[in-house]
């Protein structure tokens, strides 16, 4: 049986009942179209491929992560709620709960 945890407060899930959220993100380079004329000329393939040849068979993962990153996230209905009212955490300082000592 899989077992699924918010990834966001850690609570566990029960599969039969409670609602289980997945957010999916991609995060990747954004390339411009350029605007030169000049540049019409360009193998843009030719300088892509040899971007790829230049790193490494193993290849640097940190390279990778630089240009494209999929992520996943499951979470639970009340952590939904807070992700869809920031989903870009600005109010982060909102996430901890301090005590009143």
């Amino acid at each position: 049986m899989i077992h699924y945890t918010c990834d966001y407060c850690k609570r566990q899930l029960d599969s039969e009942n409670d609602l289980r959220y997945v957010v999916r993100m991609e995060v990747y380079t954004a390339i411009d179209e350029l605007d030169d004329i000049s540049d019409a000329d360009r193998d843009h393939l030719q300088e892509i491929q040899d971007i790829l040849e230049g790193i490494e068979v193993d290849g640097d993962k940190q390279v990778s992560e630089d240009l494209y990153q999929q992520l996943r996230f499951d979470l639970c209905c009340e952590c939904r709620k807070r992700f869809l009212r920031d989903p870009m955490g600005r109010r982060l300082t909102a996430h901890f709960d301090f005590s009143e000592n």
